[in-house]
């Protein structure tokens, strides 16, 4: 309807086309209404921020943990591979948080630190 009156119209269509169908994805709404909230300053913010925490974490377990590639066979033991290297990270962000309290000795840091990256 609306395109047998746009100025435009031979540029979308060719001769022989007599219509065109365009198609969304089914979640088109939504990506553009975050599309548009990522542009507002609150949305810059939130974006700066996880830039540095959870891109962050994504990058330390592909290049600290093997997590590039997966070095098992099966969901199952994948699935596994993901949990350690999550429950290793954990253990690394316990650790530091400890010490900058003052609760814990550095011997015990390092042999923490030491065993995730192993």
């Amino acid at each position: 309807e609306d395109c047998a009156v746009c100025p435009l119209r031979e540029v979308c269509f060719s001769k022989k086309q007599k219509q065109k169908v365009i198609t969304h994805h089914i979640w088109e709404k939504y990506k553009d209404i975050a599309r548009k909230n990522k542009l507002t300053s609150t949305g810059k913010k939130l974006y700066k921020v996880r830039c540095s925490t959870i891109e962050r974490s994504f990058a330390d377990a592909k290049e600290l943990h093997g997590y590039r590639y997966a070095r098992f066979r099966g969901l199952k033991s994948v699935q596994i591979q993901a949990y350690l290297t999550a429950a290793c990270q954990n253990m690394k962000k316990i650790a530091l948080h400890l010490t900058k309290k003052g609760q814990v000795e550095a011997i015990f840091l390092n042999s923490i630190i030491l065993c995730c990256f192993y």
